[in-house]
């Protein structure tokens, strides 16, 4: 998908590993040495390696999506889409379980967690000396100054201070906030609501894996729900099943936003503006 770069939009960003292949070099996991991969790469890489694992398409196939989130109920709906992955995936039965998402590292923020910043002091090094380094450096050199490297720690900071706000200051200026602590791109929110009423929701909306009747939200955040028009009723299936309604689309949102982008991009419609408007009020 292609985005105007002079325009300012949120993006879903989906890097998919549709199959485990190592591409070159020694695999740890299984074993295997796949370093004659190497002459692949410059010629037929696809079709040996596509006969090598068994499988079939292109060899980056499926792996890159980017979706357009075309106002706050598709950004709300696709933030506790993605934090309820390890859910969905069986791999955990809460988000207080769910690691490597933001709503763990938000959690845990809450409770007093820290972790070591990343921001440490950094030299700087030209591009030239960088190439000299590269071309006359062994691979064993080079893995120890990354490791070297990895080493290098800021202060401790609190375990979600690495990631945007939640909330956002609607009064505040509209423009970029960039960082003032350097541990994060940006100070500025993405939605209107408080980092308990988004954590009570998506706790709620985890439990309602495999729900198949329509179930009324907590009343406490059903007025949320209610002003940036989703219907509360099916909020929960909005969210699980948000690769059914917007998987195949260029975008996420409300029908009435959906339509707005498709004019914008002077499109006739955007998947997902039919499929979707059950779950909005009119």
């Amino acid at each position: 998908e292609q985005f105007d770069p002079s325009s300012v939009c949120i993006v879903h960003l989906v890097k998919r590993c549709i199959r485990r292949a190592y591409l070159a070099g020694a695999d740890v996991v299984t074993g295997k040495n796949f370093e004659h991969r190497r002459e692949w790469i410059r010629c037929r890489m696809e079709r040996l390696a596509n006969k090598q694992d068994e499988a079939s398409g292109h060899f980056w196939e499926g792996r890159f999506k980017a979706l357009d989130i075309t106002d706050e109920a598709g950004l709300l709906a696709c933030s506790m889409y993605v934090d309820l992955n390890p859910i969905r995936a069986a791999m955990a039965q809460t988000p207080e379980e769910s690691v490597h998402t933001s709503a763990y590292d938000r959690i845990n923020a809450l409770q007093g967690a820290t972790i070591p910043s990343a921001a440490a002091e950094l030299v700087a090094i030209e591009t030239t000396e960088a190439g000299r380094i590269l071309r006359t450096s062994t691979p064993d050199q080079l893995r120890k100054r990354n490791a070297k490297a990895k080493q290098r720690r800021g202060p401790s900071i609190p375990r979600d201070a690495w990631l945007s706000p939640l909330t956002i200051n609607e009064r505040a200026n509209t423009g970029p906030q960039a960082s003032k602590t350097g541990v994060r791109a940006s100070d500025k929110g993405f939605l209107s609501l408080g980092v308990l009423d988004y954590l009570t929701l998506l706790d709620w909306t985890g439990k309602q894996r495999g729900t198949v009747e329509k179930a009324d939200t907590p009343a406490e955040q059903d007025p949320i729900l209610k002003r940036i028009g989703i219907d509360g009723r099916m909020w929960a299936d909005l969210v699980w099943r948000f690769k059914k309604y917007f998987g195949r689309s260029r975008a996420a949102g409300s029908p009435k936003s959906l339509r707005e982008s498709a004019a914008q991009n002077k499109r006739k419609f955007t998947r997902g503006q039919r499929s979707s408007a059950a779950c909005f009020v009119s």
